[in-house]
This record gives structure tokens, sequence and C-alpha cells, in this order.
């Protein structure tokens, strides 16, 4: 059960959310305008969606203290805003203040609404402690929303950097260039896997040339995805062992000898085909 001083608190609040909503959403817009890239039409909706659930929430018997993390239509307005907001590239910075401006906007109604200072001091209590509340769950929204926003973008940086090309009938190579870390040597299963399936493959070329340094760490991803191409039936012949990794490879005491190598992308394009070629006729005789 609520108080009863925090009903009328509650009251005078709902009251001002209904009957002053379009001033609100028209303040509250116009001070975000210019802060970041949304559009007037989006701000008024959003701005809308969100003083419609508060209105809501506050009319109801929640504690104010929970509106935020339990009402359902409150919690989901602020997400969807938070989230198009991480969308779209907004600053940080702008989405905390556009809370800010919300809580001023809304202040500045209460004083419309009642003349007794005494609750107009608690009703900005509880627009502080609701909208404080609004303001952390927003915050942690958006930074969720643009870590996500780039691990998709790296993740489709990987899948552009790593393209699968198919050179012959039946050969494909996947030309490597900068570091092969584990995220990176996954993408590139991934996608060699998928192409062999698709394009029935019997060769797959793993062209090194761009790497700068191959390591322990580096030589094992290298492995790994060798011995995935010749799980799906096909040989894998690794290009681009320059004299100095081929030392280095030496050096580390890493064993390379159970997989065909070449020194350029040409040589292992000739290895491929005379490995098709041969295989060719040896299912000619065996049939």
């Amino acid at each position: 059960m609520l108080g009863t001083d925090e009903s009328q608190v509650r009251e005078v609040l709902a009251r001002m959310l209904a009957e002053d909503q379009a001033t609100l959403v028209r303040d509250w817009a116009g001070q975000q305008a210019g802060a970041g890239p949304e559009s007037g039409p989006e701000l008024r909706r959003e701005a809308t969606g969100l003083l419609e659930a508060l209105r809501g929430a506050v009319g109801g018997t929640l504690p104010v203290a929970r509106i935020v993390e339990q009402d359902p239509a409150v919690r989901d307005a602020l997400t969807s805003w938070s989230e198009r907001r991480a969308r779209v590239g907004a600053e940080p910075s702008a989405t905390a203040m556009a809370m800010l401006a919300l809580k001023r906007t809304m202040l500045s109604s209460i004083e419309r609404h009642t003349e007794d200072s005494a609750l107009r001091y608690r009703a900005a209590l509880l627009v502080n402690e609701l909208l404080d509340s609004a303001g952390v769950l927003t915050f942690a929204v958006y930074a969720s929303g643009r870590e996500r926003i780039i691990r998709e973008q790296h993740s489709q940086v990987l899948e552009l950097s790593t393209p699968v090309l198919r050179l012959w009938r039946h050969v494909l190579a996947v030309p490597l260039i900068g570091t092969l870390d584990s995220a990176r040597t996954q993408v590139v299963m991934t996608s060699l896997l998928e192409a062999i399936q698709a394009h029935q493959a019997r060769v797959a070329i793993i062209d090194i040339t761009g790497v700068p340094t191959v390591d322990t760490a580096v030589a094992q991803h290298l492995l790994q995805t060798v011995g995935a191409v010749r799980l799906m039936g096909a040989e894998c012949v690794v290009s681009g062992i320059r004299p100095s990794i081929a030392q280095t490879i030496t050096q580390l005491g890493i064993d390379l000898s159970h997989i065909v190598t070449r020194g350029s992308l040409a040589d292992a394009l000739a290895t491929a085909i005379r490995l098709i070629d041969e295989g060719t006729r040896s299912d000619g005789v065996t049939g």
C-alpha cells in the first residue's frame, strides 16, 4: 500500500504527465535536437512512448524505486530508446544529458500543477529518484548495445578480410593478411569448410604471404584448419612460406612435414591442379 503523502505526490505527477504530455514532448525533444544524429519525429515519438509509460507506472502501485526495473512498459521504452541511440552512434554523454534534460523538463512542469511547496519538494524527490534509476539503466543498455555492435562489426571485418576464392575447378584459396588469432582462425575455418561443401572442392590453398610472422600459436591455428579441411575430404596446401618464416618454424621445432607447403600461390595452384589430375586418373582406373 502507498502512504497518503506518496499517493498525493504520485497523483500530481500522473496528472502532470497526462495534461502536459504535448508540452513535455516538445520541450524534451527540443533540448535533445542537435545533440545527436536523431531526427525530430523519432525523438518526439520515443518521448511520447516513454512519458506514457511513466504516467502509467506512476499512477500504479509499484514502488517508485522498483518502477524502472520491474515495470515492463517503462523498461521496454527506456531500453529501446537507449539501444537506438547506440545504433545511430550517439555519444554516451549525449545519452546521459538526455535523461538530465527530461528531469529538468518534468521538474519545471511540476510547478504548474501545485502551489504547495512541500508537495512540490516531495514530487521533485520522486522525479529525481525515478529518472536517476532510468539514467543508470539507459547507460547500461547503451554500453551493452555499443559492445554488441562493435563485436558484430569486428566479425564482419574478419569475414571481409578472409575471402574464400575459387581459383580452379575444385580448387579454393584463402589469402590471409595480418595476424592470425583464435577468432580469425574460427572465421577462416568456418568460411572455408562451407565453401568446400558448396563448391565440392578437393584442394584448399591457405596462402600466408600476407601474414607478417608465424609463431607457435599461428602454426597451431594453421594445423587446426588443415585438420578440419582434411576431415571434409579435401587436401590442403599452405603457400607463402618465405625463407624467414621457414627459418622461424624450424627454430620453433614446429612439425609441418605432413602438410604440403609451397613458396608461392602460383606454385600452390600448380600443385593443386596436379593433385586433382592425379585423383581424377586414379578414380578412372578404379572405375
